[in-house]
């Protein structure tokens, strides 16, 4: 009798929590606080199970590389994120890049390092905050703390990763990373780019590299150097120091253009981190001359997942001396139809307001001087002043001659050819 009576003062207890307990769970999923298979398994995963099935491996942070890659293609326009740098005196030659450049479906950064007098900064900043343009659709940012650049050291190369994290944290609606000199300069229009860039594998990346390194294994991987523009206030060449060091071992070296066309995945791959590769590289990079030439091409191809996004090509024209020096032959007026026959997007290094630029405006770009490259988002009187469909894309003959250089390209790129090698 008094064992009955014990089962009954603890039986309705139950039966009340038990009540409660599944009133509380059909609340939960009504009011979508629980709202999937996942959600509910996992308040049950509380308790013992002795089987377990399709259990997969943990997710270790190394594995999401290969584990989530982003869809291999995304529909609509891409959009483009650009940082334009410069040194002393180049305040104007940035000035009208990024003019023939801009366009309100991307971003840019503008970086003029520390070399350049704080006027010449301080005039970058005050023009861009009173560009009506640039304050209504508010894509352009200037790095106003500027960093000291030396371009034989791992400066450019933490300038640059830098600037990807700016861009990076500024918006999520990019999808290729950019990376010019106020000494570049456009030779199709962004509606050309966005035309030809429409259709691709939104993971590819177009970074010039080769594994051969020729005469720079013994000139640069080889050597020691100290970059003073990662202490000094003041701008320095590169010094060696002693002792030399021989190639590594554990990764392949590679090297090529400094100037790349990089997809969104890879730049968060190098500057998120989630594999200690990119770090690795950045600290042997550090006294390795002339890095930018070898940092981002090293870390892509000694990455299976990234070395097969690799397309061999910066889309630039660049013409070298012979033999070639540290810096590439000055263009001008007379290397225009080589340029227009490469196809590139981009060409480099030009002097400041170089007639060759005047021709590219008026027979490439369609630009007027000391205004934004016509497309098919320009409104307003006068023409640009306004923006109208950003989403109306007008190609002209750049497409084409893009198109015919980049489908080749990615066509090699895709059956691996030419590729990390």
């Amino acid at each position: 009798m008094g064992s009955a009576n014990m089962e009954k003062k603890w039986l309705f207890p139950l039966v009340i929590s038990s009540v409660i307990c599944v009133f509380l769970l059909a609340t939960s999923l009504n009011l979508g606080l629980v709202s999937s298979r996942h959600a509910i398994n996992s308040i049950f995963s509380f308790f013992p199970s002795r089987v377990v099935a399709n259990q997969s491996s943990p997710a270790f942070a190394e594995n999401i590389v290969s584990q989530v890659p982003p869809p291999p293609s995304v529909p609509g326009i891409p959009r483009f994120a650009y940082l334009i740098s410069g040194s002393k005196g180049d305040l104007e030659k940035l000035w009208r890049t990024l003019q023939a450049l801009y366009h309100p479906l991307n971003q840019y950064v503008l970086h003029l390092d520390l070399e350049s007098p704080v006027a010449e900064r301080l005039e970058l900043a005050s023009r861009v905050d009173n560009e009506t343009m640039f304050n209504t659709v508010g894509n352009v940012f200037v790095i106003k703390k500027a960093n000291m650049v030396t371009y034989r050291g791992p400066t450019m190369v933490a300038n640059t990763l830098h600037a990807c994290a700016i861009l990076l944290r500024r918006s999520k609606d990019w999808d290729w990373f950019i990376n010019l000199s106020a000494s570049d300069y456009p030779l199709v229009t962004q509606d050309d780019l966005f035309h030809t860039f429409s259709p691709l594998n939104r993971n590819l990346n177009f970074i010039e590299h080769t594994s051969q390194l020729g005469w720079k294994e013994e000139k640069r991987a080889m050597p020691l150097i100290l970059d003073p523009g990662l202490y000094s206030s003041k701008k320095q060449d590169v010094f060696w120091v002693t002792p030399r060091r021989t190639l590594p071992t554990s990764f392949k070296l590679f090297t090529g253009s400094a100037w790349m066309v990089l997809s969104r995945w890879f730049v968060e791959y190098c500057v998120w981190g989630w594999d200690n590769l990119p770090r690795t590289l950045l600290m042997y990079y550090t006294n390795f001359v002339s890095s930018p030439e070898g940092y981002f091409h090293t870390v892509i191809c000694n990455e299976p997942e990234f070395a097969k996004t690799a397309v061999n090509h910066d889309l630039h024209y660049i013409s070298w001396d012979i033999p070639p020096k540290q810096h590439p032959h000055t263009l001008n007026i007379n290397d225009t139809n080589k340029m227009i026959a490469s196809g590139a997007a981009f060409a480099r290094k030009f002097k400041h307001d170089d007639p060759a630029l005047d021709k590219i405006d008026k027979d490439l770009l369609r630009r007027r001087k000391g205004s934004f490259t016509p497309g098919g988002w320009c409104a307003g009187k006068p023409k640009c002043s306004r923006v109208g469909n950003p989403n109306k894309i007008k190609p002209g003959p750049g497409a084409e001659r893009l198109r015919r250089l980049v489908g080749r390209l990615s066509l090699t790129a895709k059956f691996g050819q030419n590729q990390c090698k």
